[in-house]
């Protein structure tokens, strides 16, 4: 079976409360084929029997020695898996290819039951016939792994982590207890408290908060509207580049062995985090504490974002209070999936601005 990537390419001030608001006007697209790069796909043991965790990896060319401040370790979020949308080519560049292109060594991970990492059984059984699967304390674990398989590959004490969505659940709480290992922090898009009841959060997964299953089914169609969901209708022909939802949904359904066997085809996704939504985030309990993070801090957020809105960013910020530093970068017109859409490259230019600056407290 080809690799998700073969498939995709076919088919900054240091004050601790300082908040941007960035422009909505397009940037081009940088080129990195100056930079030569070296990709790998491989998986590790999860430390479970019969689960394995898929990996993804770039880097420059010819360099294997990299300090702590130049690795990444990127996670997704609660449906899609991370190669898919992180190292998707668009107009022949990924995201992934230009943070490595910059000098990163760049990883991407799977938790379980995603992308290229392996399937629990349960899925592979009705999904009413189990309570949901894959909470978060399970990605955590995952996540800890891909870690751990990183330091000692790369023979250093911690590194930069970036998380989406829900992944911004599993790097918060494993930064949480495990400072020493992190660098610095990325979150885009992070889960916090929701202010809605937990039947329309549900709901609006496509699922029903009383009948949860193992995992749930999505097709294409439901991913490109709740793609969309927030968008001004005048606003929404131009915002993803053409032909890019139909290189990013190909390659994503094709990473479940399942999807195709289904009529349209339906990609699974564990349940576990709608579970830990409805029993943390929608029950005003959140899973961890952000105020035992005290690595440096970026949230990032864009303005059309339906699926996690502003004000859980903005409640976000407001706890990580033991921080050396913290950042809140709000990018105009774009949704849940911006580092996909035309505004991309403010997406980039701003998490560089942040894993590349050197000490912003050092007085020069």
């Amino acid at each position: 079976m080809p690799s998700i990537h073969s498939i995709a390419a076919r088919a900054f001030l240091a004050a601790a409360s300082v908040v941007f608001f960035v422009a909505s006007a397009s940037v081009a697209p940088a080129r990195a084929a100056d930079v030569k790069l070296e990709a790998e796909s491989y998986t590790i043991p999860s430390g479970d029997p019969g689960i394995d965790l898929y990996i993804r990896h770039k880097h420059p060319a010819g360099v294997e020695t990299f300090t702590p401040d130049k690795i990444l370790l990127y996670v997704h979020g609660a449906t899609y898996p991370s190669e898919t949308a992180f190292d998707l080519p668009i107009d022949g560049v990924s995201m992934m290819d230009l943070i490595a292109s910059r000098g990163y060594d760049v990883y991407l991970g799977d938790i379980r039951g995603y992308g290229g990492s392996t399937r629990p059984p349960e899925m592979n059984l009705p999904a009413a016939e189990n309570k949901p699967i894959v909470h978060t304390d399970v990605a955590v674990h995952d996540f800890g792994v891909a870690v751990d398989h990183i330091l000692g590959k790369r023979k250093v004490p911690k590194l930069d982590v970036m998380g989406w969505s829900w992944g911004t659940s599993t790097v918060g709480a494993y930064t949480s207890t495990h400072n020493d290992k992190v660098n610095r922090l990325v979150l885009f898009a992070p889960l916090w408290l929701f202010k809605n009841d937990a039947a329309s959060m549900a709901a609006a997964m496509g699922v029903q908060a009383d009948r949860l299953g193992a995992y749930r089914m999505v097709s294409r169609a439901s991913a490109k509207d709740r793609w969309l969901k927030g968008v001004p209708a005048d606003k929404r022909d131009d915002l993803i580049p053409p032909g890019a939802f139909d290189a990013w949904a190909d390659a994503t359904f094709a990473t479940d062995p399942e999807a195709g066997k289904q009529n349209p085809p339906m990609l699974r996704a564990p349940n576990g985090v709608i579970d830990d939504v409805l029993k943390y985030w929608s029950s005003e309990k959140p899973f961890y504490d952000p105020g035992k993070i005290t690595v440096p801090t970026l949230i990032i957020h864009a303005e059309w974002d339906a699926d996690l809105p502003s004000y859980q960013a903005q409640a976000y910020f407001k706890e990580l209070t033991h921080t050396p530093y913290k950042r809140f970068v709000e990018l105009g017109e774009g949704t849940h999936t911006v580092m996909m859409e035309k505004n991309r490259m403010q997406f980039f230019h701003e998490i560089m601005l942040f894993l590349d600056e050197k000490d912003p407290l050092a007085l020069k």
